[in-house]
Parts: C-alpha cells; structure tokens; sequence
C-alpha cells in the first residue's frame, strides 16, 4: 500500500508542476501569478479542495509528456470569508491555457455542483480561447460552458475574472456572467485580434486600445471593475461576494458596520446650490447616507450619468442607483439606461433592496440617441424597476421631470416607498421650457417678454415645480428634512424585510432588448 500512496503522492506533484520551468518564468516575468497562486491568494487558507487534478486528454494518441495532468485548468471550491464558493483558473503555464474537451468537462463538472450546491463561481481567466487541435471538439465544449451560464444566471452569482488573454468565443462565457473583472494593461477581451482587424478593416489599432481593460470599462461597457494589479483584482472580488447571497434562495450577509442607524446627515441639508441648473456631487449624498461612507461602484468609468453601486444601510446590503449631476446634468441615455437596468436586475436576482436617488432632467435629446434606439433602450430600465420585487425606496433630491421621473422608480411603477426633499422639483418638464410652449402666444404678445417670462416661470416653480402637489395625490409618501434621509431608508428598509410579492406564472417575460 505504501508504494501505492507513493505512487498517487508522484503524480499529483506532477499536477502541480504541470507547466515548464520556462512557462512558469515567463509568466512571472509578465508579472502574473500562477493558476495555483491565485487560487490560493483568492481562497481562505487552506480551504481549497481541488476536483480532477488527474485529468489528462485523449484527443490524439501522444507521449506522456505531451499529456500533462490537470489539461491546463485548476477547478474546486473553497471558502472565502468562510463563505463557500466554486473557483475554475485556467493555467497559462500548460497549452497556453487553451481549452479542450477534458479542460471543458472538469468546468461543466464543477458548473453542475456549484448549482446543486448553490454556491458562488468564480473564473479565473487566463487563456489562449479554443485548443486547434481538438477542432470542433473544443468549439462544442464552449458550447457546454455557454448553457451552463445562461442555466445558473439568477441563481446563483458568477463572476469573471479576467486576468490575461480572453479572446474568439471565450470572451461570450465571461459577458454571461453577472460581473467581469480585469486588470490594466495585463487583462485583453476581444473576438478579433488587432492583426484581424487590420487586415479587415484597415484600421491600426493597439492590443491594449482594442481590448484592454480601461477600453472595456469607459468605451465598451465591458469590464464592470478594473484593478491596478492582481491582487487587487481578486482582493476586490472578495469584496464583492461580501455584498451577495450564495444563492437565489438566500438573504444577503449581513455585517455590523458599527454605523448609528438612527444618526442625522445634516451636511445634506446645505449640499445642494442655490440655482438648480447648478451641479453638485450624488456620491455626497450617497455616501452621507449609507454605513460609514462605503460604496463600491458598479461600472465607475462608464455611463457617468447615473451612479450604481453596493452599500450597507443598518450592516444589510443594498443597491444604490442614482443619478449624477455632475455628469450631463444626470440625463438618461442609451448606456446609463442600459447600465442601471443591468443593476436593478441583478439585485433583483439575488435578494439585494434598492435605494434609487432621483434627479433627473429627462433623456438625452438628439438624433444619435434616436437612432441609437433610446426609446428601446430606456424601457429597459423601466422593464427592471417593474418587474423588481426586492423592496424598493426612491427619494428625489432635486429634478424629477418628465417621463425619466416616472422610469427612475417612481411610486407608480413600484417603489414601495417614495420620499422628496423640499427642493424636489416634479414637473411634465423644466420651468422654462413648459412656459416657453404654454405661454407662446402670450410672449408673443407681451409688451417686456423677458420680464413676463421670469414672471411666468416664477409662477410654474411655485405651482407645479416643487414636491406638495405630488404629496397632496399620494405619488410620493413624504417629504422629508435632508439631514432625516438615512433615518428614513433605515425605518422602510426595516419595513420592507417581509415583503412579498406573488408575481403572475409566466416562462419569463420578453424585456425589451
């Protein structure tokens, strides 16, 4: 039996050496970690319980040296923060990373017990996108891989780390997942190289340009975080799985954030400028609100117009939406539409309330947005809000014009509870514009039409441009002190724990893609 042990011993130390010395050095070279490395790095210590180490390929009769165990991917769970969690990291070191029939099956494998279990995945990328020389074989394994993320989305959370090279129809398991992470100038997502496009198109453009993790977070709206290095990288992810439930059928983690419940914010009282085409900073109020100032923002280089992000409100989770003055005045467009709908879905799906602060002018006018499709593209946003059933809390700070008031969580698509500051404004449209079209003829007419126009706008801001009447008709269910907005959200957050909703039997609906 010993020489049997030995014999096991021998050949999971080969697992672990798999890759060459050579491959080991360059890739240190780059400045990346080992798969092994990072899994270790990522886990808790010495939570890590690997599935196939074993594993070699059989696509073509070779030598046992061109049969490396493991067949280049590392798979198995642990814990992180005591929390378990399933982990795939693909090994650069052995085929370049390249994925094969053997490499898809270990991850189908660990895909299916991650959803029995009901368990976060994690994936660690790193890889050369389809092995040649298995054809077809490898083309049918992405295939498996694809299924299973559309099978385990909204179940339970998956996230993408992307830590080198993800290119073809590798990038399309990542884009799936609920959350992509990349690294500056080490991570590169592309279906096409720049020598493919160059010789297509014509055009020159950088690997980094192309594909890189600042191109997918500001341009493509790819790379929902980006981190300076790799530890950083998985240290944020760490972070994130802090916010989320291991599955659909949990509640959140809850953590004490040592954060008074019942304290004021009177610094939100004198936040915003005196002229309301003035802009001021949503992160103040955001972070004025929640536990200790703590926001992890959900795509920060992308869409600015509108903020989304996780926070903790009495040590409970919750998603933050918000529009961003500072940026377009806080409009509603194509990407921030897109953005905030992807968000309010999936803290939907995993049991996480929503917190939206409102202050917004209306979408973005232009013919671009029309032709881009802004009217498809900003009832995804409004599909996401109704259709959430997570408890729902909206306060308007400032502007609420027009149809983006009635998207941005209004009281009658939804929101459970619906607050306004003294200074919310909720109109058809701006005071200047609705006297520009009410009072046309009468300007026209006017003897001093500057003076008869500030009167006239004077006028709707006092009528119509504040927050009473809406409170008179019940569309809003208060209007509060800005130093009681953290109290407020405290007590309808504690409210709104059992809330339940019986949603029609349905296949699913058809959101408005």
């Amino acid at each position: 039996m010993q020489d049997k042990i030995k014999q096991l011993q021998d050949r999971k130390d080969e697992a672990i050496h798999a890759g060459s010395e050579r491959s080991i050095e360059r890739q240190h070279a780059k400045g990346k970690l080992l798969a092994r490395e990072r899994i270790d790095y990522f886990l808790d210590d010495g939570s890590f319980h690997e599935l196939d180490m074993l594993a070699r390929h059989r696509a073509h009769e070779a030598g046992l040296d061109e049969r490396p165990y493991t067949d280049g991917v590392i798979t198995g769970w642990g814990t992180v923060d005591g929390r378990k969690v399933f982990v795939f990291s693909q090994d650069f070191t052995v085929f370049g990373g390249a994925l094969g029939e053997v490499f898809a099956e270990k991850i189908h494998k660990m895909m299916d017990l991650a959803l029995k279990t009901g368990a976060p995945v994690v994936g660690l990328n790193d890889g050369a996108g389809a092995r040649i020389q298995e054809g077809v074989v490898s083309l049918a394994s992405y295939g498996g891989i694809f299924r299973r993320n559309v099978q385990s989305s909204g179940v339970v959370p998956q996230i993408s780390v992307i830590l080198g090279p993800c290119a073809g129809g590798a990038v399309y398991s990542p884009a799936m997942t609920d959350f992509i992470f990349m690294v500056r100038e080490a991570s590169h997502m592309f279906i096409t190289g720049p020598d493919v496009v160059k010789t297509v198109t014509g055009e020159d453009v950088t690997l980094e340009e192309l594909g890189g993790a600042m191109s997918h977070a500001s341009k493509s709206g790819v790379a929902t975080f980006v981190a300076d290095d790799e530890k950083s990288c998985l240290d944020d992810v760490r972070f994130l799985l802090g916010f989320l439930p291991s599955n659909n059928l949990e509640q959140p983690p809850v953590d004490d954030s040592g954060d008074d419940p019942e304290r004021l914010c009177p610094e939100l009282s004198d936040l915003l400028p005196d002229s309301a085409n003035l802009p001021y900073d949503m992160h103040d109020v955001i972070q004025a609100v929640v536990d200790n100032g703590e926001f992890f923002e959900y795509f920060p280089h992308f869409a600015k117009s509108i903020l989304c992000g996780f926070a903790r409100v009495e040590g409970h989770p919750v998603g933050i939406v918000g529009n961003q003055p500072m940026v377009l005045a806080g409009v509603l467009d194509i990407e921030s539409s897109e953005k905030a709908a992807r968000f309010v879905r999936t803290c939907d799906a995993f049991n996480i309330p929503l917190i939206t602060f409102v202050d917004v002018p209306g979408f973005l006018p232009g013919v671009d947005q029309e032709y881009g499709g802004i009217i498809r593209h900003g009832a995804k946003l409004l599909y996401a809000y109704c259709e959430a059933s997570v408890p729902r809390i909206s306060i308007i700070t400032r502007k609420a014009y027009g149809g983006a008031y009635v998207v941005m969580d209004s009281k009658s698509i939804g929101s459970d509870l619906a607050f306004a500051w003294p200074s919310a404004e909720l109109a058809v449209m701006g005071p200047q514009g609705a006297v520009e079209i009410v009072y046309r003829r009468e300007l026209q007419q006017a003897a001093d039409p500057v003076a008869r126009r500030a009167e006239l706008v004077n006028e709707y801001t006092e009528r119509y441009a504040n927050p009473y009447a809406a409170a008179e008709r019940g569309f809003i269910d208060d209007v509060i002190d800005p130093a009681e907005t953290r109290r407020k959200v405290v007590a309808g957050l504690r409210v709104l724990r059992s809330k339940r909703e019986d949603l029609p039997q349905r296949k699913h609906g058809n959101v408005p893609l």
